[in-house]
């Protein structure tokens, strides 16, 4: 069990492990089981089928079971679950703060932040991680030591689709092949989630925090990091891409003394408490040396 809290409107919400989770995870067997289904070519079918029309019947269930106000998304007949998945929020239904020294969520997740040591490397919960090996052995990775790794997750009920959290311009977006754990933090007691799992990665020169990484990891079941641009200049808030089906991971990589996140997050993330943030909310600001 986890807990996340909402930082804006003191909600507190309490995430139970699933039984299919626990099994697989927790046990031999589950763990043979996995070598099977966290293969890209399951998750691949499993895509395929959410994309039919025979899949709309789980909508309603899925819509129920996770309270999702339908009232904030854009009213439409779906064609299939991975259709009603990608949906779209309303027009104003997630403000995106404007101001060139906010540092903003790119998208509705539940966000913890780790310091970044100098060799590399970021610590959840007991394991060590390496920058290197969740950008694939990109020397640029040397680049960030001492900065700071903010890991935004996505459950299946939150809105997947993701903004630009700056003005600016990217290079290519650079894809490493892999698995597909559940980024849930279940995974993390046994498995390196950002060494193993499929993963797309670009820098972002952005105007105002300098040179950005985002990673966009997939997870059990999301067969599909959709990104809409290739090398783009791009404006704050413009939608950068999407996940299909299944809980996701953004991950963004700052550089040393470039943003003054809220005390509050790694207060939480210290307690393993993760917090509730949404697309487009300021979660800290341009750092400015005195």
């Amino acid at each position: 069990m986890k807990e996340y809290i909402n930082k804006r409107h003191v909600y507190i919400a309490k995430e139970r492990e699933s039984k299919s989770l626990s099994f697989l995870y927790k046990s031999f067997i589950g763990r043979v089981c996995l070598k099977v289904l966290t293969r890209p070519f399951v998750s691949k079918i499993g895509g395929k089928f959410l994309s039919t029309k025979f899949s709309t019947r789980y909508i309603s269930s899925f819509v129920k079971k996770n309270n999702i106000d339908l009232n904030e998304y854009e009213d439409k007949k779906y064609l299939s679950y991975n259709d009603f998945f990608k949906r779209k929020i309303k027009e104003g239904k997630r403000i995106i703060d404007m101001n060139e020294s906010s540092f903003i969520s790119p998208c509705d997740s539940k966000l913890s932040v780790y310091t970044i040591t100098d060799d590399s490397m970021f610590k959840i919960k007991k394991s060590l991680y390496s920058i290197k090996d969740l950008l694939g052995g990109n020397e640029i990775y040397k680049e960030y030591s001492g900065g700071l790794c903010l890991i935004f997750r996505l459950a299946v009920d939150d809105y997947h689709r993701y903004c630009y959290i700056d003005d600016g311009c990217k290079d290519d977006n650079v894809y490493i092949k892999g698995e597909f754990h559940t980024v849930r933090p279940i995974a993390f007691e046994k498995y390196n989630i950002y060494k193993r799992n499929s993963r797309e990665y670009t820098i972002l020169h952005t105007n105002n925090f300098g040179d950005i990484v985002q990673v966009e990891v997939g997870a059990l079941m999301v067969g599909k990091i959709s990104n809409c641009h290739k090398k783009y200049s791009f404006k704050k808030g413009e939608e950068k891409g999407m996940f299909e089906f299944g809980g996701s991971t953004i991950v963004l990589l700052v550089k040393k003394d470039v943003v003054l996140l809220d005390q509050e997050f790694f207060e939480n993330t210290n307690k393993n408490i993760e917090t509730v943030v949404k697309y487009g909310e300021r979660i800290g600001t341009k750092y400015y040396e005195n």
